[in-house]
């Protein structure tokens, strides 16, 4: 995410993994997102490093999976953490941090829809990369098949209900947050939460039932 990084040493931050950071306050205890990002907001660049750091990848297979498309996820990934920067100064502890950046990535992805109205098209990339290596070969096979046929039945999703189901498979949002980000209310989340894991299961266990009606 070199592009990533470029951005945020030009707002202040340096994300260069060889640097060595000094940190402003001692971090005993794990600290919670929300008081890293007040600790950013005090100057600590260090807690801004942690924050990246334990949301990046999810953040960006949401950005993924949403865009389809990695040059499109990679300049929404980079908007997102540079609002997340510009907006260090007031921060609030009104809202969990995921909360607050997801709210910034479905504004950031929603606004480039209505810029790219063609934005939609197969995935360039697989969010899923990081295979197992003590996985034998049928089951890495076995593996990227299931991965191949839920991002085919993602592209067929509607929007609302995939933006939906990628909040809480991927940020991990609960109905509540997502509602939050998305601005509706938590029927209409539940809602289209529900239809979205119903026809993401029926696309995985369709070829399964077919090919056992065959044999």
């Amino acid at each position: 995410m070199s592009a990533v990084a470029g951005q945020l040493i030009n707002n202040g931050v340096t994300l260069s993994p060889g640097l060595r950071l000094t940190y402003s306050r001692t971090m005993t205890a794990t600290p919670t997102d929300s008081a890293l990002m007040l600790r950013y907001k005090d100057g600590d660049v260090a807690a801004f490093e942690t924050l990246y750091r334990r949301h990046n990848d999810s953040l960006y297979r949401y950005l993924l999976r949403c865009c389809l498309d990695r040059h499109a996820a990679e300049d929404i990934f980079q908007e997102v953490w540079g609002k997340i920067v510009k907006s260090r100064s007031n921060y609030r502890r009104s809202a969990k941090f995921t909360t607050f950046l997801y709210r910034v990535a479905h504004n950031c992805f929603i606004d480039h829809v209505r810029r790219n109205k063609r934005h939609l098209g197969k995935s360039d990339a697989d969010p899923d990369q990081f295979a197992n290596p003590s996985d034998d070969p049928e089951l890495a096979a076995e593996k990227s098949l299931l991965r191949d046929r839920l991002e085919i039945a993602l592209t067929e999703l509607p929007n609302e209900q995939r933006d939906v189901f990628l909040l809480y498979e991927e940020a991990g949002l609960t109905l509540d947050n997502i509602a939050q980000v998305t601005g509706v209310n938590r029927e209409t989340a539940k809602s289209r939460l529900r239809y979205a894991m119903k026809k993401l299961k029926a696309a995985l266990t369709e070829p399964a039932q077919s090919s056992e009606t065959q044999s």
